[in-house]
């Protein structure tokens, strides 16, 4: 469903934007509590349903999502808690959300069926039933001319959808279980979708492929605009794949944009992208093979957890370089103490990363593209009306920091990196993109296939440009990528002007 609109998405981005318009324009706490009794009414207006059974449903589902979106926890459906609970709390600058971050609204759950291959009307019963022959559990017959799946048999292999000449059996799973690479979805003892936590890496795959909407991550659009409003000095850091998110927006334009929003300064994260690039470069030149078989790439959080939580023995050989939104954080604290930094991204897991101990202090707030559309429209920014001034162009980062946006992005920096420090350094790479096939990828590293190797994982299919948090279609953004590659004043990481502050940097 990437990069098309739906009701699930307009509902998203209208709570984005209420939460948002509230926090700008009320400062009183009874205020709030009023408003957020009213805000379903208005996201859902009228007497008539027209989402679910029941309109009485879809606002509670959306008294719901502004909690979430207020970085406060699901209320509990065994007990009576006011839509308020705990606002005082949240109506702060310096609190950040309790996990867990991603989210399950119970009530919004379709209690979609777990993994079924089914045969379907299409059957024509014919004589060569390839389906009963390639199933190596015998669990299919044929009943009244048609073929029948003894489900207690069936193991879900699909050797039979594969086999069916006329596409009449299907393989059918719940969509957030079929995104999840980790197995951290099941379902709860009434078939509603349940997320074990020990196992979830936030990637996010799961909320914007629940065609119900009932998988929502928490935010912290309300904390960011408290920060804004008592007079910090909020400087965003913009990853890459902000490229073709917001319609008619140039790099120029986005800092006069985010201005109108409150923002003293941004800048692109790009810049960390480089400094990641020429440290891990000079990580995988003194550690491989001399030190670890292989070295996996860093940038992204939730690939990195999934390989150090499935794969701890080889825990050392992900890079422990900082990743790009860290070192631009720090990069711009050293000039600016004082400053607040707010990350904004396509990434439901960089607000996990965030939440670490050791990067709070660096990542004060992180922002989704889509949560940044909701501030947006509720300061009504008319982009088309913004200056191109290109003196607020981005200009401090090179082709290849640009390009971690995509999937091979990292991977191809680090190697041209490499080629400038060490040219006669052979480099061999793999990558993976959704944590199904980061997975597959470690198995094969763990059986020795990739000694030697530079791994590049990348939780998105696609990369960034199709992360959680992002609003349009992945191909045309990476085409857009592209174009905005070749604008970058410098080509390789190795010719940023910041190469001399990784040292301090990462102390």
């Amino acid at each position: 469903m990437r990069g098309i609109y739906t009701p699930v998405t307009d509902i998203r981005r209208k709570v984005f934007t209420e939460v948002a318009r509230m926090a700008y324009e009320v400062n009183e706490m009874s205020d709030y509590a009023k408003l957020m009794h009213e805000l379903p009414y208005k996201i859902i207006p009228g007497e008539e349903r027209s989402l679910r059974s029941s309109i009485f449903l879809e606002r509670a589902i959306i008294s719901e999502r502004i909690r979430l979106a207020m970085g406060l926890s699901l209320r509990p459906l065994d007990e009576s808690v006011p839509a308020t609970e705990g606002l005082e709390q949240s109506v702060s600058a310096d609190k950040y959300y309790e996990p867990p971050l991603i989210n399950v609204i119970k009530f919004a759950c379709n209690r979609c069926p777990e993994k079924i291959i089914k045969v379907t009307s299409m059957c024509q019963g014919c004589l060569a039933h390839p389906c009963q022959e390639v199933c190596p559990k015998h669990a299919i017959s044929f009943r009244n001319g048609k073929s029948h799946i003894d489900q207690s048999l069936c193991i879900k292999c699909g050797r039979c959808v594969n086999a069916c000449p006329y596409g009449a059996i299907v393989k059918s799973e719940r969509p957030c279980a079929a995104a999840c690479g980790m197995g951290a979805i099941h379902s709860d003892e009434y078939g509603r979708a349940a997320i074990d936590y020990d196992k979830c890496v936030s990637c996010g795959m799961c909320l914007v492929n629940c065609p119900f909407g009932a998988i929502v991550d928490k935010g912290q659009i309300f904390q960011l605009v408290q920060s804004i409003k008592r007079g910090d000095k909020v400087i965003a850091i913009v990853a890459p794949a902000f490229i073709n998110q917001f319609p008619g927006m140039t790099p120029s334009k986005l800092k006069a944009a985010m201005r109108k929003l409150g923002f003293a300064d941004v800048e692109e994260v790009a810049i960390g992208a480089d400094l990641c690039t020429i440290d891990e470069a000079h990580d995988f030149l003194e550690e491989v093979p001399a030190k670890h078989p292989f070295m996996g790439t860093s940038c992204c959080p939730a690939w990195s957890v999934m390989a150090k939580k499935l794969f701890p023995e080889y825990a050392d050989c992900i890079s422990m370089t900082m990743t790009p939104m860290v070192l631009t954080a720090r990069l711009l604290k050293k000039d600016h103490p004082d400053a607040r930094i707010c990350f904004v991204g396509p990434c439901s897991a960089k607000k996990l990363e965030a939440s670490r101990r050791s990067v709070r202090s660096e990542v004060d707030f992180v922002l989704t593209f889509e949560e940044l559309m909701g501030l947006f429209e509720a300061k009504a920014v008319d982009f088309a009306a913004l200056p191109d001034n290109p003196e607020d162009s981005f200009n401090s980062a090179s082709a290849d920091g640009r390009g971690f946006a995509v999937s091979g992005g990292v991977a191809q920096a680090v190697v041209n990196a490499i080629k400038k420090i060490d040219p006669d350094r052979e480099v061999k790479v793999a990558s993976a993109q959704g944590l199904s096939d980061c997975r597959k990828m470690m198995m094969m590293a763990k059986a020795g296939k990739y000694n030697g190797y530079l791994l590049e994982g990348m939780a998105c299919p696609g990369g960034c440009i199709a992360g959680a948090g992002t609003l349009a279609d992945p191909a045309k953004s990476a085409a857009m990528l592209n174009k905005y590659k070749t604008e970058a004043p410098m080509k390789n990481s190795t010719e940023t002007p910041y190469k001399d502050s990784i040292s301090l940097l990462k102390y």
